[in-house]
């Protein structure tokens, strides 16, 4: 369990793994409200348009964490475990770990709360033993590129998701190196 100063009021956001009563349709309506923005661009991303039940299986193929302020669910993200990842060859190597149904509450989003869920789930990948963190995001969704690439991402492959309706850049920041620098 994480917990911060955030946000920088007095009032604690806790970061924390999911628990069986956290909502499923409260984690999925937070997913649409803050894939609301791509959706107007005219990006398909699966968590744009997601049901509770999709929401769920995403979940449970690896640990889920959510943010949470004064018993609301502002921030959510799903990591897949080193080895366990597949779809492209970058995410088929044994050494990936992957993160996605990345979402933060559009009215929190730009303050930092997304990158300290971030710090979270890499430091938890590299505890696993994954040299990579690894993403995917539309090629279109350049303000979402200049963000990761601010983190030490970089891209490494492009993917083409049947459910989607663009191609998705994959991108991944080696977890050994970041250390260093």
């Amino acid at each position: 369990m994480v917990n911060g100063d955030w946000p920088l009021k007095q009032d604690p956001i806790v970061i924390r793994l999911v628990e069986p009563q956290d909502s499923v349709e409260e984690i999925t309506e937070l997913l649409h409200r803050a894939y609301a923005r791509l959706a107007e661009m005219g990006l398909r991303f699966v968590a744009t348009h997601q049901d509770a039940e999709t929401t769920a299986m995403r979940l449970s193929l690896g640990e889920a964490y959510v943010a949470v302020h004064e018993d609301k669910i502002v921030g959510t993200i799903a990591m897949k475990r080193p080895g366990t990842t597949q779809g492209c060859e970058w995410y088929d190597r044994k050494d990936v770990s992957v993160f996605n149904q990345f979402a933060v509450e559009p009215g929190l989003q730009n303050q930092g709360l997304g990158s300290k869920m971030l710090d979270v789930v890499e430091a938890r990948a590299k505890e696993l033993g994954a040299a990579e963190m690894a993403l995917d995001t539309a090629e279109g969704a350049t303000h979402l590129i200049e963000f990761y690439s601010k983190r030490g991402y970089r891209q490494v492959g492009k993917a083409n998701w049947g459910p989607t309706n663009y191609i998705s850049v994959v991108m991944s920041k080696n977890l050994e190196r970041a250390d260093r620098l």
